[in-house]
């Protein structure tokens, strides 16, 4: 069923440049979070970029579905993701695995799973990232269609995870409606 809000033609010059999801009051994106830590996995440090993700998520209004943290394997990287997308989650984020270290396979992972990549996710996340870091360069942030969720893959460290989707964050719900089928604007 497709519930929109019904405007007058007074509100539709208001709201007129906006897609028709933002006007769907009952529009709620799910979401999936997955820490990529060999370490974490194990248990020898407490997963710190899971929970900093969850709390960015529901300052958002998002809905946070599933939580996992799986090692920097890329089968276990690639099974969480489907199993997400299989649940529902719209919207997937990774932390962690995006750097230049030998076991970094975050970003592979993903690419063997996508239909399409965004380029202007990762773009932005390291250009507003340069602002605060000059060795954002390094980051390997990334986003992608996998199935009918839109996966995007942050840094490791809270702070910098909770930046990146910051800086992306306008464009998420236009980018869940699309990959969810679900009607808009454009």
């Amino acid at each position: 069923m497709r519930c929109f809000t019904v405007c007058t033609a007074r509100d539709n010059k208001k709201f007129a440049h906006l897609p028709i999801y933002l006007l769907n009051k009952k529009m709620q994106i799910s979401v999936g979070i997955i820490t990529v830590s060999d370490r974490a996995s194990r248990g020898e440090y407490n997963d710190l970029g899971g929970p900093a993700l969850k709390e960015a998520a529901l300052k958002n209004n998002w809905s946070v579905l599933c939580e996992a943290i799986v090692p920097d394997e890329i089968a276990q990287i690639q099974e969480t993701i489907r199993s997400f997308a299989a649940q529902g989650c719209g919207l997937i984020l990774t932390t962690g695995g995006t750097g230049l270290a030998a076991r970094d396979i975050t970003p592979e992972a993903i690419r063997g799973l996508m239909r399409v990549e965004l380029p202007g996710f990762g773009e932005v996340m390291r250009a507003e990232s340069m602002k605060i870091t000059p060795n954002a360069i390094l980051s390997r942030n990334l986003a992608a269609v996998v199935e009918q969720s839109l996966v995007v893959a942050l840094p490791g460290k809270p702070s910098g995870a909770v930046e990146c989707l910051g800086f992306v964050t306008g464009a998420i719900p236009h980018g869940v409606a699309l990959v969810q089928r679900m009607p808009t604007s454009c």
